[in-house]
């Protein structure tokens, strides 16, 4: 279970500044959304993904679908490509 900062916390500070269980429990969160997020819910996971990734990804137990994390980033890096 998550016992960090909230999102209204985080989202006063740099991305760059949250540790990995916060990007791996907002990742989830948003992830479980991704069909109701406005552009401004979008930017923000796209961040997110974008962290993970600069990171080096999440370590195995910190994410419970990588593989659906993955597709998810392909596809938005392709749908920025070719959109």
């Amino acid at each position: 279970m998550y016992n960090g900062r909230d999102m209204t916390e985080l989202s006063m500070m740099s991305i760059k500044e949250w540790d990995d269980q916060e990007l791996s429990f907002f990742h989830h969160s948003l992830q479980q959304m991704v069909p109701y997020l406005n552009s401004e819910g979008q930017t923000i996971h796209r961040e997110i993904i974008e962290e993970i990734m600069d990171r080096g990804g999440l370590k195995k137990n910190e994410h419970r679908n990588c593989t659906a994390f993955i597709l998810f980033y392909i596809l938005d890096k392709a749908s920025r490509f070719f959109g």
